[in-house]
């Protein structure tokens, strides 16, 4: 699945740019509203991101146990937008944030990892 970044609703861009930001509550709030509003193509995509956003904030607060639930559950609501979505490079994302989480995620000998951040690829016409 694919879409051009042309298209795209503000509000994804916003959500993005708190996420880079390392403000992970906010950017989950902005993703939200977009989420209740959006159509059905889209809906598992911006709750995936809701839920990584969700997952490094709760890591960021030392609850492990919700950050690695929402991880492993925004990864799979996100497994159907591969390789890439909207400009996000799936794969590669998922790969920052488990990085960022490995703590969480029960990898307690991984060196820390910065916190993930999204840059979005530019749409190729076809």
């Amino acid at each position: 699945m694919s879409g051009g970044l042309d298209t795209v609703d503000p509000r994804f861009h916003k959500g993005i740019e708190l996420f880079n930001r390392g403000e992970f509550f906010e950017a989950h709030e902005v993703w939200e509203d977009l989420w209740q509003e959006c159509g059905s193509a889209n809906r598992r995509f911006y709750q995936a991101l809701i839920q990584a956003a969700v997952a490094a904030y709760h890591w960021s607060r030392n609850n492990a146990t919700g950050a690695a639930r929402l991880y492993h559950s925004g990864k799979r609501y996100m497994e159907p937008y591969r390789p890439v979505h909207l400009g996000l490079a799936i794969d590669a994302f998922w790969e920052q944030m488990s990085a960022h989480l490995a703590g969480a995620l029960g990898n307690t000998n991984a060196p820390p990892a910065p916190p993930p951040t999204i840059t979005l690829e530019q749409a190729t016409t076809s």
